[in-house]
């Protein structure tokens, strides 16, 4: 596991998180959002830079992500290995 991001905003109505990445990130990498005892992990099934889909997102993007549940500010991204 290694940190990836922050979560700086999230979407309600739409469920997706805007992360500020620290490392890239693509779909189909496994993520675990954590921020106190709201922790959760999921498979990152798609992702927009600036309204545009995307596969990868590179450092120092700022990524729409759809997840699975809320995700609150200041929330850790971490991009989870093989078998985590």
């Amino acid at each position: 596991m290694k940190p990836i991001g922050k979560v700086s905003h999230y979407y309600d109505k739409a469920g997706v998180a805007i992360v500020e990445l620290q490392d890239a990130l693509k779909v189909g990498d496994r993520i675990r959002i954590e921020r106190g005892e709201n922790t959760f992990d999921q498979e990152v099934s798609s992702m927009q830079v600036e309204y545009k889909p995307v596969e990868e997102a590179k450092k120092g993007d700022s990524v729409g992500v759809k997840v699975d549940q809320k995700a609150k500010e200041g929330s850790l991204v971490l991009l989870l290995g093989e078998g985590e």
